[in-house]
């Protein structure tokens, strides 16, 4: 009876925590979305018509975030009755835009306020098979244009 106990206290506090940090992490993304608003990313493959020379540069950003034992627990449970896994809809979706952040974030240090062709790659580097924790690793990428100053020579 003692050990189901500390089972149940352990997975409550497991829930807890792993809930806290979920949300600590997306209050951090909320807030640096707005911070990065003016970088501005597309999947559209061409650049827009502009007048000026643009330099291109290779940008990405990547993360790799983890599950917590609830969540894992919570979805395992889900699996033996079927339907949507939210508690890993969450993680996919907490990783993708902390990818994309990041991707921002280098372009802008880059100078550029204009990011195209964006993709995404998403890797499941954990779990599986009940050995480990799910951990999924997502890199964004894309090219960041970046206006060319035009040098203007005095004529005379």
């Amino acid at each position: 009876m003692l050990d189901l106990i500390i089972f149940l206290v352990l997975l409550g506090l497991g829930y807890f925590i792993g809930q806290w940090n979920e949300q600590r992490h997306y209050r951090s993304i909320r807030l640096r979305e707005r911070q990065y608003a003016k970088v501005l990313a597309f999947a559209t493959r061409y650049p827009p018509d502009v007048a000026r020379e643009q330099a291109c540069v290779l940008v990405a950003g990547s993360v790799v975030v983890g599950s917590d034992y609830f969540k894992q627990f919570v979805s395992g449970l889900k699996t033996l009755i079927g339907g949507r896994l939210t508690s890993y809809e969450s993680l996919l979706d907490r990783a993708r835009r902390e990818a994309m952040l990041r991707m921002k974030d280098q372009a802008l240090r880059l100078g550029s306020q204009l990011v195209i062709n964006v993709k995404f790659e998403t890797t499941n580097i954990g779990g599986g098979h009940g050995q480990s924790m799910p951990i999924v690793q997502v890199i964004a990428y894309g090219t960041a244009l970046k206006p060319l100053d035009i040098l203007t020579t005095p004529t005379r």
